[in-house]
């Protein structure tokens, strides 16, 4: 989080140090860690299929590195200020009142951390007495990464409270985060009458709280799962901890790192370039055609990275500024942006649907194989918009390519076409595993960056492994706090009664549909995505399933419901992410989305009214 700095002396200059030091070694693992899986799992791959001798120990190595990878991409992203967080609200207060909201963020997750120090050692002490099955060591060596990633991230955080330039702001930020905690530890006999109540008081308002303070949203989970536990139950909080774990290490989500890291290679290589020049010399001469040449570019390159963020910065420095020579406004570039990053979240391999189905059991080939058609759909109705806003442009002076030209750019661009292709028929034709299928597209990668289009900058690769740690420690970290906090709800008996309230609904499974939709719309503009999909996500589908609603047909629906939130203003921070990437003031864009939004709200309905979409190929 970005803190005003107290000048390079004293304390703030041990601490400036201390945190140089901490940043250059937890980087460096950070980035090991994240080459090691690539080699572990591809050498698991040819192991098995290439020279029919599989190595029983890759799954389980891989797996004790994943949570290392996860705790020190967690570090790595918290000393960047790099965790997820809402930001809207904070960025419209008065310069004090933000700097201090800003340490209090810092204090906040520094109090969270301290909390599960402690439990966290505790449970890693109990793991000695399991070994793992293959490799036959203790299985303390894997938990520990969660005490000593706690214990780096709070000195960390410490840090960057000691660096902070008014001494004022640190003592009321930690004066009042204290107060809360200590305030709250003596609370147990007046909350404890208010039973389920005490959901709506730490689910709800303690959690909304801290998110529009702009508390990182994997703290505010934590702190208020903390928090509701520890004063209405008997729970030891070593469980937290073990509820973390458990969302954290499956084995399913080891795929996160390795496609954001794939999304960075092909951005790098060049292979992203080359598959938008193909796209803009077929339709580039159209009207409207660099925006339909947008759609279908992001379509094209969802099916690489898994990633948003790495989608939209491999194809809008591409084709934002030939745009702009045509005569497109910035504010509408950027609102198409925003609104293909909401329309391709179901195209595999989309992080969201890897998330979904670790966290529903749904089966991953299916979404994936579901995925395709309903983003077409929105393609479709985003396309529909393009059309109705560029009917009158002239055209007149922008050339035709010939069909040498586009044959040309298709030979260059094919070798990258083919890699989504390779992708999904590995998962599905079972060649590899959601998480192996990565590594084989990361070494293609390569290859083809090297050998076909010799654009391949090795001194960059350091870099992109720590920003790939950092972004996939940030993202597991979300899913080990909302896993604890659905534990939570869950034992509380939360999901008993909401399963009772929504069966309750008149109209069935049409109206549980439509709640549905609405409320991940909030969902994910308040919460972001895969938070949003974590905490219920195991809550909904098995409601939906009683309800005759198909499993993948309900994946489709909430996650595109939740991307259209996701990308939403004013609160939605993948429309944020859009104008950074674009170059764009956020306020040029506000007016040009909304026709985007509605084009993509009339996609989500045809798509929830026709399950066809979702499962006609399955």
């Amino acid at each position: 989080m970005p803190v005003e700095e107290r000048p390079s002396s004293g304390l703030g200059a041990v601490a400036s140090v201390l945190d140089r030091s901490l940043g250059l070694i937890v980087e460096t693992v950070a980035a090991v860690l994240v080459a090691a899986e690539v080699v572990i799992l591809f050498t698991g791959i040819l192991a098995r299929y290439v020279f029919h001798a599989p190595i029983v120990w890759t799954d389980e190595l891989g797996g004790i590195l994943f949570l290392w990878l996860a705790m020190m991409g967690a570090v790595v992203a918290f000393r960047r200020g790099a965790h997820m967080r809402m930001t809207a609200l904070l960025s419209m207060a008065r310069p004090g009142t933000r700097a201090f909201l800003e340490v209090v963020a810092v204090a906040a997750g520094v109090a969270f951390l301290l909390i599960i120090l402690h439990p966290g050692y505790e449970y890693a002490y109990e793991e000695t007495y399991i070994t793992t099955p293959a490799l036959g060591i203790m299985n303390m060596w894997r938990a520990a990464a969660i005490p000593v990633g706690t214990a780096l991230m709070i000195l960390v955080g410490l840090c960057q409270l000691a660096r902070v330039g008014d001494l004022r702001l640190v003592l009321g930020a930690v004066a009042l985060t204290a107060a809360v905690v200590l305030g709250l530890s003596f609370a147990g006999p007046l909350v404890e009458p208010l039973g389920n109540w005490n959901l709506l008081l730490f689910f709800v308002l303690g959690v909304a709280v801290m998110v529009l303070s702009g508390v990182p949203i994997a703290f505010a989970f934590g702190l208020a799962t903390v928090g509701y536990l520890g004063l209405t139950s008997m729970t030891p909080m070593m469980v937290v901890v073990g509820r973390m774990d458990e969302g954290m290490a499956h084995l399913i989500l080891l795929a996160v790192p390795l496609f954001v890291f794939l999304g960075l290679l092909i951005e790098m290589t060049g292979m992203a370039r080359a598959m938008v020049a193909f796209l803009a010399s077929l339709l580039g001469s159209v009207k409207g055609g660099l925006s339909y040449v947008l759609i279908g570019a992001m379509y094209v390159v969802s099916g690489i990275s898994g990633s948003k963020a790495a989608d939209m910065a491999a194809v809008a420095p591409v084709l934002f500024p030939e745009m702009k020579e045509r005569g497109s406004k910035p504010g509408d570039l950027v609102a198409l942006l925003s609104a293909t990053g909401a329309q391709t979240e179901t195209i595999p391999p989309s992080l969201v649907l890897i998330t979904i189905g670790s966290v529903t059991g749904v089966s991953i080939a299916a979404l994936f194989t579901g995925g395709l058609l309903p983003a077409v759909v929105l393609g479709l109705a985003l396309c529909g918009m393009v059309w109705w806003r560029y009917r009158h442009e002239d055209t007149s002076h922008i050339k035709r390519a010939g069909w040498g030209e586009i044959g040309k750019t298709f030979l260059i661009a094919l070798p990258a076409l083919v890699l989504p292709f390779l992708i999904r028929a590995a998962v599905v034709e079972g060649i590899a595993t959601t998480t192996e299928v990565s590594t084989i597209g990361i070494v293609y990668a390569m290859i083809a960056g090297i050998v076909l289009y010799r654009q391949f900058d090795w001194s960059r690769l350091p870099g992109m492994l720590v920003d790939t740690a950092a972004l996939s420690g940030a993202i597991l970290l979300i899913i080990g706090a909302a896993t604890a906090m659905a534990w939570a709800l869950t034992s509380s008996g939360f999901s008993r009664d909401l399963a009772a309230f929504m069966a309750g609904l008149p109209g069935g499974g049409a109206t549980f549909m439509a709640v549905s939709i609405v409320a991940f719309i909030i969902l994910g503009s308040v919460l972001e995505g895969i938070p949003a999909i974590v905490l219920f996500a195991p809550l909904l589908f098995p409601i939906a399933a009683d309800m005759g609603i198909h499993e993948v047909h309900y994946a489709m629906v909430v996650i595109l419901a939740m991307g259209l939130g996701l990308f939403a203003p004013p609160f939605g921070v993948g429309y944020y992410t859009a104008c950074a990437i674009g170059r764009v003031n956020p306020d040029e864009g506000i007016r040009r989305i909304w026709g985007y939004l509605a084009a993509l709200f009339v996609g989500l309905v045809l798509v929830a009214v026709f399950p066809w979409f979702s499962i006609g190929f399955l």
